[in-house]
């Protein structure tokens, strides 16, 4: 079976359940029972939408609000053709919810419109049902579909039932694509062709990597099977400082591919907001996406957010602390793996150091290590030659520059050198580039 009769199918069996939902409640006398409609079988159906069902063994009721949530993405007038059958003139259907969204013009279902469904106008039914709309719920904590908030006033479940576009594109199409950057979500996916041989750190941090990677690949036996949730509040968090340029972004993107996670750099620019709790919004969004799906959070720059809280002079003093308050509580009860990178320790609070499992120096290399460095970073081609390893060895003994920098250095060397179609990177070459690099940085050379 492919996908688009996968998905008809499923459709065809909500038709059927929400036909005999209304039959039930404009014909008296008559009644209906969500489970006398028979489900779709698919114990060897491989598409997108029934393998998830399968996989996460979703019962009748979360099936039908899983298809309630899903039609209007594959059938606009899906509802609207079923309402219309039994209200022809069109008239108000209070009891089955749903909106009108601000584009899309036709019917979006609410909570309310799951309900009627599932339990028609009967009110221990529908209190029965009330579980499956609760925050701990599997489609909730899988974070495929969450409920909108009721405008204040309005009855509680007269939000619209939103399903996560991840899951949109994934019953639709078969894969998921990474979250496109946006102020929605402030995130931007990121990786490198760089593999864990091409990083060259000191034993010290590489043996405290080693210890997050391990908890990456042993968290679910930890936390669950010896039950250290217990004890253990969900997710890590790491702080990975030093001076800029000694590897801390390479290697978050090496753990995430050793550990096969997606990483993700926060743009804290369009987190942080001068608006009172537009800080917290998108903290929330970005937590809220990023719940239970393996991703690697890594903050940048990390002191504009997580910087030490201020004594209290002024409001804006008083908001900009508590926006640290809910982010130590976000970070606190994250269930993934969080990496703070800053340049200077001493610029982070102390309320989240005491709370990092790992925290992580990366210093400026040594000599040996910036002889590595300068190794594996020069092309060595038949056609291009470089410095022999004496000539390097004197180099990185007499320069301190961090991997970074050295990049820089070779990248300014293989231009002079294709400019001048020499097939030689000379060690003058490579001076005038650490000369480059002082420069910016204001050291004398």
């Amino acid at each position: 079976m492919d996908t688009s009769t996968a998905i008809s199918t499923y459709l065809d069996y909500l038709r059927q359940v929400i036909q005999g939902r209304l039959t039930e409640h404009f014909t008296p006398g008559t009644n209906f029972s969500v489970d006398s409609i028979q489900l779709p079988a698919n114990n060897s159906d491989q598409t997108p939408l029934p393998t998830f069902i399968r996989n996460n063994n979703l019962n009748s009721s979360e099936i039908i609000i899983l298809l309630v949530t899903f039609a209007p993405h594959v059938d606009p007038v899906f509802f609207d053709e079923l309402i219309q059958e039994h209200l022809p003139d069109k008239g108000d259907f209070p009891q089955f919810g749903g909106v009108r969204g601000r584009n899309h013009r036709g019917f979006l279902p609410t909570a309310e419109t799951a309900l009627f469904i599932l339990a028609g106008d009967d009110l221990e039914k529908r209190f029965a049902y009330l579980d499956l709309f609760e925050k701990d719920h599997k489609l909730a904590t899988l974070t495929v579909l969450s409920i909108e908030d009721a405008q204040s006033g309005e009855p509680q479940f007269s939000g619209r039932l939103i399903m996560a576009s991840e899951y949109i594109e994934l019953f639709i199409s078969g894969r998921i694509s990474h979250p496109k950057f946006s102020m929605d979500f402030p995130a931007e996916y990121i990786t490198t062709e760089l593999t864990s041989d091409d990083l060259v750190l000191p034993q010290a941090t590489n043996q405290q990597i080693a210890e997050l990677e391990n908890w990456v690949k042993h968290q679910d036996t930890i936390m669950n099977k010896w039950n250290m949730k217990r004890w253990v509040k969900p997710g890590y968090r790491a702080l990975f400082h030093g001076p800029p340029g000694t590897g801390k972004t390479l290697t978050a993107l090496i753990v995430g591919k050793k550990t096969n996670r997606d990483v993700f750099r926060i743009d804290l620019s369009m987190v942080v907001s001068k608006f009172i709790g537009e800080t917290e919004k998108n903290l929330s969004q970005l937590f809220d996406r990023a719940k239970n799906k393996d991703w690697i959070l890594f903050f940048d720059e990390a002191d504009a957010l997580f910087g030490k809280r201020t004594n209290v002079r002024d409001a804006h003093d008083k908001y900009a602390n508590q926006e640290v308050a809910y982010l130590l509580q976000r970070i606190e009860n994250h269930n993934g793996l969080i990496i703070l990178a800053s340049n200077f320790k001493i610029n982070i609070d102390e309320a989240f150091i005491r709370r990092f499992q790992s925290v992580i120096y990366f210093p400026l290399p040594s000599a040996a290590e910036r002889l590595l460095l300068w190794k594996k970073t020069l092309p060595s081609t038949a056609d291009q030659k470089r410095p022999s390893d004496a000539d390097l060895s004197a180099i990185a003994k007499k320069y301190e520059i961090t991997g970074a920098g050295i990049v820089n250095v070779v990248q300014y060397c293989c231009l002079e050198s294709l400019a001048s179609n020499s097939k030689e990177i000379t060690v003058e070459q490579i001076k005038t580039g650490i000369e480059r690099e002082y420069q910016k940085e204001g050291k004398v050379f």
